[in-house]
């Protein structure tokens, strides 16, 4: 089974806690603090694989999780760093967040990485909150939270030319001719179910890649058929050729199927049509195909295609397909390269709101606070001492939250609570 899409779950490792120790050495009457670092989590990195070809294994895995860092020990020792977590995935593989659709990658090249869930830092020990106003600090730092998200992989084929057209036009059988590749063949409609690529060897050396794309069909570019489905694919081909039929029964008009088929081009991504693209007349073999291919021809020239972008082949006798393979070649060698679209915006707004402090007052009257920046924190908040309260009530001071509270109607005595830890506002 092909899989080109898939939605996975990355939970990068949390931050070792800092330590809170002192040194008790003998003939050291004034050893003073000694509690070392956390060490760092362990992170999620996606990385190219060049033997993967599909999705296919995150079907059976969609949850990766990477460990924590060591916590910190006494006499300033420090906690292991864990292993970050690496993921292989195919080539040109793209990566955007669930949530707020946000691009966060696009894996094109072997051996190419992105780190998709940050390992969370270490806390600090109490070694780094000496101040000549307190010598002894009890104060550390909890680990950081590693990254939590549910990130989206889209395969996007990496083909230099992309065969398009209507179902058992001959894209297969054309691939089959030019390359060693093996697409099912058959006389029936949506053979191929999946893309196939193949690789094209010329004479001259300069090879490239073609895709076989399953058949469209009028509205797939709305998702009927196969539709949308396999439309990603054609969006980093850099050469399109357009396969026509030309079989006298098949009861379509070939100007109507090119018209039709460029219409689903261009309302799935109108850069699609900005490349080069060459008008390939296929089945010239049967009985009254070179008639019918005189006609497409000249309502094509009406319209404006070149003569030099039109094309008849026959992919059983072999007929024009070398000369088709040259010509391909020489487009390709100007023809730009192209991203692919971004089928859902960054929501900026989402990212900015994403550090305000947000308050909510449940049906007992306490006040919720939430906000990314406040839950991080908290989270590294190591409120096992009476110096790690106050450092902690200086932060929410700093982050507003006092401000916050006001203007959301609290009063001297009311409580407040963020996630399971409550106490009371004191003006």
């Amino acid at each position: 089974m092909f899989v080109d899409q898939v939605t996975v779950e990355v939970q990068a490792g949390k931050g070792g806690d800092g330590m809170v120790a002192f040194r008790h050495e003998k003939f050291v009457p004034f050893g003073g603090p000694a509690g070392g670092d956390g060490g760092r989590g362990g992170s999620i990195i996606f990385y190219v694989d060049e033997g993967l070809r599909t999705l296919m294994d995150f079907r059976y895995q969609r949850h990766f999780k990477a460990k924590s860092g060591g916590n910190g020990q006494g006499k300033q020792m420090y906690g292991r760093k864990a292993e970050d977590m690496r993921v292989a995935v195919p080539a040109g593989t793209t990566v955007t967040d669930a949530d707020s659709h946000e691009l966060i990658g696009d894996l094109t090249h072997p051996g190419e990485e992105l780190v998709v869930a940050r390992g969370g830092r270490g806390g600090r020990g109490n070694v780094h909150f000496v101040s000549p106003k307190n010598t002894a600090p009890e104060i550390a730092e909890n680990g950081e939270p590693g990254v939590h998200r549910y990130v989206q992989l889209e395969l996007k084929v990496l083909a230099d030319v992309g065969l398009v057209g209507f179902p058992s036009v001959g894209k297969s059988t054309l691939l089959s001719v030019v390359t060693s590749a093996k697409p099912k063949i058959a006389a029936y409609q949506f053979t191929t179910l999946v893309p196939n690529l193949g690789m094209v060897k010329l004479d001259d050396g300069n090879d490239f890649v073609m895709a076989d794309l399953p058949g469209l069909i009028e509205g797939a570019s709305t998702g009927v058929g196969l539709g949308i489905q396999f439309l990603r694919h054609v969006e980093r081909t850099r050469v399109i050729l357009h396969l026509v039929e030309m079989d006298p029964d098949d009861g379509r008009e070939p100007i109507d199927d090119y018209h039709q088929i460029r219409q689903e081009l261009a309302t799935y991504d109108d850069t699609i049509l900005q490349r080069p693209q060459l008008v390939v007349a296929t089945k010239l073999d049967l009985p009254g195909a070179q008639e019918r291919f005189e006609t497409f021809k000249a309502q094509l020239l009406e319209e404006g295609v070149k003569a030099e972008d039109i094309y008849e082949i026959s992919s059983i006798t072999h007929t024009g397909v070398q000369e088709l393979m040259r010509a391909t070649s020489v487009a390709l060698q100007s023809a730009p390269a192209f991203a692919p679209k971004s089928e859902t915006a960054v929501d900026y707004q989402y990212l900015a709101d994403a550090d305000k402090i947000k308050v909510e007052r449940d049906d007992d009257g306490t006040f919720i606070l939430s906000g990314k920046a406040l839950e991080r924190a908290f989270a590294m908040a190591n409120l096992d001492h009476d110096d790690g309260v106050v450092r902690f009530a200086r932060q929410l001071r700093r982050l507003g939250v006092d401000d916050a509270l006001r203007e959301a109607g609290a009063e001297q005595g009311d409580m407040v609570a963020i996630d399971d830890f409550t106490f009371e506002f004191v003006e």
